[in-house]
């Protein structure tokens, strides 16, 4: 069991699985918030938690309506308690990503200056790519340097297609 499993399991309280056009997405909630977004079978996913599946649950149903809204173009954006767990570092990198506008992108490197690491641009890169809610934390929206779409631990179908649905092909 990895660490993030492990904190998981003492924080989160409920949990519930919830189908986008893109696939399953397991959602996960602490007593303060969501704790993560991910897509079954996506790389970092934390795997089976202890917490009981309550998709009845009134944030997680919040949640799961938001998607909805957004799978359907009827919404770009998350108004959501979020209650990330990571680093200081990667807290911040997610915070960052949080400030990409829907229907925007931005590169690594442009990341990296938002958090005032100009020259830790990998470390940035392992950040996005441990983002526990990839979906309501916006990585899909950093590319390359070139524009390229680089990796997303969904999978880069699944990048393109976000992307896609916000008017950014």
């Amino acid at each position: 069991m990895n660490t993030l499993t492990e904190t998981l399991n003492k924080v989160c309280t409920a949990q519930a699985i919830v189908d986008t056009p893109l696939g399953a997405v397991r959602l996960a909630r602490t007593a303060t918030g969501l704790a993560g977004a991910w897509f079954e079978g996506q790389k970092h996913h934390p795997g089976e938690l202890a917490a009981p599946m309550r998709p009845d649950d009134a944030l997680l149903s919040r949640a799961a309506a938001q998607l909805r809204r957004y799978f359907a173009g009827e919404a770009a954006a998350f108004d959501l308690p979020l209650d990330l767990h990571g680093t200081p570092f990667q807290r911040s990198v997610w915070q960052a990503l949080l400030r990409i506008p829907p229907g925007r992108t931005c590169s690594y490197g442009e990341l990296a200056q938002a958090v005032g690491a100009p020259r830790a641009v990998r470390a940035v890169g392992a950040a996005v790519g441990r983002n526990p809610a990839s979906l309501l934390v916006p990585c899909h929206r950093v590319l390359g340097r070139d524009g390229a779409l680089t990796g997303y631990a969904g999978g880069v179908q699944r990048k393109q297609a976000l992307l896609a649905l916000e008017g950014r092909a």
